[in-house]
């Protein structure tokens, strides 16, 4: 196992402890998709997401300290879905989709 699939691994569990169940892999083992739109990689050592267009970066590969605040973050998301989502559905889901994820 690699380390990204090792530390990606950790970080799920450490997700799912925190009630975000619905992370799942996307292209590669160091990708994971928590929401549309917010994305979580392990790469160079380091976990990094990207928000839409922001991208943010977690110092070092602690993935306890990592989920705490994607979870916060996801949370926040849910709460109050920013009008970049909707455009961000639509092209990926197509024009039917109307149930956030």
């Amino acid at each position: 196992m690699s380390e990204a699939a090792a530390a990606m691994g950790k970080l799920r569990a450490e997700l799912t402890g925190l009630g975000v169940t619905d992370a799942y892999e996307v292209c590669d083992e160091s990708t994971l998709s928590v929401w549309i739109g917010l994305v979580v990689c392990f790469r160079d050592g380091d976990f990094r997401w990207r928000e839409g267009t922001v991208r943010h970066h977690h110092p070092g590969s602690d993935p306890v300290g990592c989920a705490v605040r994607v979870a916060r973050r996801y949370a926040e998301l849910q709460a109050d879905v920013p009008p970049w989502w909707e455009d961000l559905a639509r092209i990926l889901r197509g024009e039917s989709a109307q149930d956030y994820p």
